[in-house]
């Protein structure tokens, strides 16, 4: 009796099917990605340029210590009360010491004239304090913003900031509600 010979099963060809299985997977899987927190940076500052004075009235100024608590104009806040106290501060109050100065601006994209805060939302955290309560209250401050956009858009549209399509009136707007936030670099604030 003679032996048989087993039939062998060509492999060359699957290099190539695993190959299109590879380039299958990577075309048609999504990928997520954070877009993080959308900040329009300060041009460098020039050497010749003098320190810039800020009345004390202007700044709402917002401390996180290294337990995550907050601190609004040294008193303590809470996270839920930031966003309406920013917009509470950004907000025009005629005769009110209390509050920011304003002045009256032209604003040519809505061809209108606007009073507008001088008020800036100063933030500064500790080194220590978590990234969690760090983006809370980047959202917290980035909400206030975009309500007083909606407001004053559907004042003067009827369609909230989001659904501008117009690059003029969208312009417009941000130049009228302008987002004023200092943020100073971490340092150990403390925990109590």
């Amino acid at each position: 009796m003679a032996k048989r010979a087993a039939p062998e099963i060509n492999a060359g060809s699957m290099a190539d099917i695993a190959f299109l299985l590879l380039i299958f997977f990577l075309v048609t899987t999504t990928m997520d990605v954070d877009t993080g927190i959308t900040r329009k940076l300060p041009p460098p500052v020039e050497d010749n340029v003098d320190d810039i004075v800020v009345k004390d009235r202007n700044v709402l100024k917002v401390l996180i210590n290294s337990h995550d608590r907050l601190l609004v104009d040294s008193k303590p806040g809470d996270i839920s009360q930031l966003k309406q106290k920013a917009i509470d501060f950004m907000s025009i109050h005629p005769g009110d010491e209390s509050y920011p100065e304003y002045k009256l601006k032209f604003i040519e994209e809505l061809g209108m004239e606007r009073q507008m805060s001088q008020g800036i939302i100063s933030l500064k955290n500790d080194r220590g304090t978590s990234y969690e309560m760090y983006i809370k209250v980047q959202n917290e401050l980035a909400s206030a913003f975009n309500e007083m956009k909606d407001e004053l858009s559907m004042e003067l549209f009827g369609l909230k900031y989001s659904q501008l399509i117009d690059d003029k009136k969208i312009k417009g707007i941000n130049k009228a509600i302008p987002v004023r936030i200092s943020e100073a670099e971490p340092e150990d604030i403390g925990g109590n």
